[in-house]
């Protein structure tokens, strides 16, 4: 045996070394196996969670739209068409004509062209606020329900468990009143200025227009886009924020937390505010601006020969008036709100911001 041990002990060791370092490999193996197994099985396992958190975020992203097109939306347009219709009301002007009419005694020819003129710039003033405010407010109250639910879905997920946003204050019923109730702000309390304000781009870009000059469709369209611009263009930049919601220091970010008591609705407010004075959201209003007057356009030209050879803008100004009504429609029934809702940019621009990712 020793000499069989000296002759081949070189060998055993080999031999006992192979065996020993493939039983090691094969532990380091077995261990590897099961660790990517388990690796394979927690990444199934978060995509799956991961597919059924982005199905219940599109389920619930579908019905903060549906809130806005069935609720919200509805009563402010509601509140809205009421408004326009009591601060622009143009019987008066029309009764006055319809009786001046052929009665020589009754108005001056300064009267009744004075009564013509105040009809035409009234008339255009009433169709460009009313495109001007049912998007704008379309738009503001799709931006609120959008903030609102996301962060309304982030609460339900931190109480499930599944997430830990770094603000852990919960919105409550309260401060969700009051922020969907900020719609109303614009047929509420800035009407007046609103009013005076398109009034005036309607009389600087109407200017000069007599009541025989022909309006073809091409007229009308450059007139109706010259308002708005000349509307849009007044005062500082991102004006149109001042007639969505009210001024307040605390819905700026510039303004430090620790200096005054910032609530949950202070902070919807402030982004809500953000989302109004970017640059996205501009893009969007021209965009959806530019698709209302096209469809108002369509509604016009369905109605006369203005693709022809036109109209003299006293006969044009009766169908300019009543198409007022027709863009603050319930909008269910609104063409004009579904105008906005369909444009590719609009729907991109909201889910982005749903899901509080850049828009640019």
């Amino acid at each position: 045996m020793w000499e069989f041990w000296r002759r081949h002990k070189r060998k055993v060791y080999v031999s006992l070394g192979l065996c020993g370092g493939g039983y090691i490999l094969y532990k380091f193996y077995d261990a590897y196996e099961k660790r990517v197994s388990e690796l394979q099985r927690q990444l199934a396992d978060e995509q799956e969670n991961e597919e059924l958190l982005k199905a219940q975020m599109q389920m619930h992203f579908e019905n903060i739209q549906r809130i806005a097109n069935t609720m919200t939306l509805p009563h402010t347009m509601l509140y809205l068409s009421s408004r326009v219709a009591e601060e622009l009301d143009l019987l008066h002007l029309t009764e006055r004509l319809i009786k001046g009419k052929g009665q020589s005694n009754t108005l001056t020819p300064s009267e009744k062209l004075h009564l013509w003129d105040r009809l035409k710039i009234l008339s255009f003033t009433r169709m460009v606020l009313s495109i001007w405010a049912m998007t704008a407010i379309s738009l503001y109250i799709r931006i609120q329900v959008n903030i609102l639910g996301r962060h309304l879905y982030i609460d339900t997920a931190r109480d499930l468990g599944s997430f830990q946003p770094e603000d852990a204050e919960l919105i409550d019923r309260t401060d969700e009143q009051q922020y969907l109730a900020s719609a109303d702000f614009l047929p509420s309390q800035r009407m007046p200025i609103l009013i005076s304000k398109m009034q005036a781009a309607a009389t600087e870009v109407l200017r000069g227009k007599q009541l025989r000059d022909i309006f073809n469709s091409s007229v009308l369209d450059e007139t109706i886009m010259q308002i708005l611009n000349m509307f849009m263009s007044m005062g500082r930049p991102h004006n149109w924020v001042d007639y969505l919601m009210p001024e307040d220091v605390r819905f700026h970010k510039s303004v430090e937390s620790s200096a005054l008591d910032i609530t949950k609705l202070d902070q919807l407010m402030v982004e809500t505010r953000t989302v109004l004075s970017s640059s996205d959201f501009e893009n969007i209003m021209e965009i959806s601006l530019r698709k209302v007057v096209d469809g108002v356009m369509e509604d016009m030209k369905g109605n006369g020969n203005l693709s022809m050879g036109g109209l003299p803008l006293a006969k044009l100004l009766p169908r300019v008036a009543q198409i007022s009504p027709l863009l603050l429609e319930e909008p269910s029934r609104n063409k004009f709100t579904q105008i906005i809702q369909n444009i590719p940019q609009v729907e991109v621009f909201f889910t982005l911001l749903y899901t509080n990712m850049s828009t640019s």
